[in-house]
């Protein structure tokens, strides 16, 4: 799942995209730019900052300050995560039983030094995959041989669902690869375009830097209509996208050029075999021994962006803090390659963190095929029947999902929705028309909306920056069942569900329906029609558990 959204990559850039005129003028003395905002919004309180945070300062100072806080194990099933960033570094899962390098299994758990964690993307030479196809690549390269040029009534009748389902893939592969070209012929230019106005305020405005102070109010004397005009639509669409400057949207733009080519490249190419690398069968689901111990990978700016919401080290004095406290852990899972993750891998990563003692497990990815969905389904239950919370993104892609499943789905094929999976949207910083994210999933398969605009956190390197997306939204979710459970550890998983879901409260705010111009009431998007809150969370947390120790139980 991707952390740069291609609709609000676009709605962001086509805001910004504006002739590449001259602005040369005369420039006096700057003016005294207003504060810079607050980076990390999403601890802010909505009540008294007026910002829809999450309110984890708060939480913090008011509720939790005499309290004892147990240890909690958190999984991040993703990309890898930096394990040497300095934000990071303390609050890493240790395997209690492992020796570090001696190439040993001594734990007997079926993974050589899984010190951190454990990567199904590797082999056993080291070697890591990276990009992998997408779902609809691998369907496609499967099926075509099987049934490219027949007609539903030559195919055997036990093959027909088959043969229905290469239909279906053939089109929406061909519509990805559509889709990828286009946004290819968009970025280029507007990468071009929007670097060239952003060099040429910063000579015209006398700055450095482009952000929303400076748009907000330009350093000069007099400025004329054209400038204004400017400036004006860059600052409302600066402050929409929660990036920091103009900077920020140039590269952005520049690194989603670089991954749709990529795209094109190889996630949609149907030749590609990157598997070959792990060395496995990728059919065969039952098999779990395989790949390496490396929880970093060849890029984990993703799962380190995640992880650093959950539980950046909040005593360090460093960078950022995240939503959870000292008490808790960050376990690695590598699992989610730039393309769409396999089932098997998603399966058996899921097993790894309940197996090694993950309480809750965060999951920023998601696709809309799921050719061995009963094995991820097998490995829900699993986890439910072990007490595992699992938190879902939502997805990036304006969707509906109760028109369409977004795989891992919250429902199994047939039954109830299970107790343990919770699904999350991405909410802004503001109580208006920009609350809904514009690219995210919704519907009564949501269960709640979080932070997932503009959110600052922790980057490979000891750096740190915004992203967005339901990848975001997604761990401060985590993070707040984190917390519950590190402070109410009698909480189950369907516990956790419930007070998070109840705890957040009907947001009425009128938005405009992602992807689609039509406005809708907020609570239309989701079951709980809010966005969490941890402060409430823990009120409704501690009056469930003083009434159910009161009554005994």
């Amino acid at each position: 799942m991707s952390a740069f959204p291609h609709s609000f990559l676009t709605s962001l850039g086509l805001a910004l995209l504006v002739p590449a005129v001259s602005l040369a003028q005369s420039v006096s003395t700057p003016t005294p730019a207003p504060a810079a905002p607050v980076q990390q919004w999403t601890h802010l309180d909505p009540t008294k900052d007026k910002v829809m945070g999450i309110s984890t300062q708060r939480t913090y100072e008011e509720l939790l300050k005499a309290r004892t806080a147990s240890p909690v194990v958190v999984a991040v099933i993703d990309a890898g995560i930096d394990t040497t960033h300095e934000d990071l570094k303390r609050v890493l899962w240790k395997n209690p039983k492992e020796i570090v390098g001696n190439g040993i299994d001594d734990d007997k758990n079926g993974y050589v030094d899984d010190i951190h964690g454990w990567n199904f993307l590797g082999g056993k030479d080291g070697r890591n995959v990276d990009v992998d196809l997408y779902e609809e690549t691998r369907l496609v390269a499967r099926l075509k041989p099987l049934y490219e040029g027949k007609v539903r009534t030559a195919v055997p009748a036990a093959k027909r669902a088959e043969y229905d389902l290469y239909q279906k893939v053939k089109k929406d592969y061909a519509e990805k690869v559509k889709e990828e070209k286009q946004q290819l012929e968009e970025y280029k230019p507007l990468g071009e375009n929007l670097a060239n106005i952003n060099e040429q305020l910063k000579a015209v405005l006398g700055v450095t830097r482009v952000d929303t102070a400076v748009l907000r109010r330009p350093p000069v004397k007099n400025p004329d209509a054209r400038l204004i005009g400017l400036t004006t639509q860059l600052y409302e669409s600066l402050k929409s996208s929660g990036l920091p400057d103009m900077d920020a949207v140039v590269k952005q733009i520049q690194e989603a050029t670089t991954e749709t080519q990529k795209h094109l490249d190889y996630s949609l190419n149907l030749d590609y075999k990157p598997r070959a690398i792990v060395g496995d069968d990728e059919n065969n689901t039952k098999d779990r021994n395989y790949g390496n111990a490396d929880i970093t990978g060849p890029d984990a700016l993703h799962g380190t962006h995640v992880a650093g919401i959950i539980a950046a080290d909040r005593e360090n004095n460093l960078g950022i803090q995240g939503v959870a406290g000292a008490s808790v852990r960050i376990m690695g899972v590598r699992a989610v390659p730039n393309g769409d993750e396999h089932d098997k891998d998603v399966a058996n990563a899921i097993r790894y963190a309940v197996d090694n003692g993950a309480s809750i497990i965060n999951m920023s990815f998601g696709k809309y095929y799921s050719p061995h969905r009963a094995a991820v389904d097998a490995a829900i239950r699993y986890a439910e029947s072990k007490g595992v919370l699992l938190v879902h993104a939502a997805g990036n892609e304006s969707k509906n999902i109760d028109a369409i499943v977004h795989y891992p789905a919250p429902t199994p094929v047939s039954g109830a929705a299970y107790s343990n999976f919770i699904t999350i949207g991405a909410s802004g910083s503001t109580n208006d028309a920009q609350l809904t994210a514009n690219f995210s999933n919704y519907g009564k398969k949501v269960d709640v909306f979080a932070p997932g605009v503009g959110i600052y956190s922790t980057m490979p390197g000891s750096k740190y920056g915004n992203e967005s997306g339901t990848s975001m939204a997604a761990p401060t979710v985590a993070g707040v069942a984190a917390v519950l459970k590190s402070y109410f550890p009698q909480l189950t998983a369907a516990d956790l569900k419930r007070i998070i879901m109840q705890s957040a409260a009907p947001v009425h705010t009128k938005v405009p329906q992602p992807g689609d111009t039509k406005t809708v009431d907020f609570t239309q998007l989701s079951t709980t029609g809010g966005v969490v809150n941890l402060y409430k969370a823990v009120q409704l947390a501690t009056q469930q558990t003083q009434k159910g120790a009161s009554s005994g139980q």
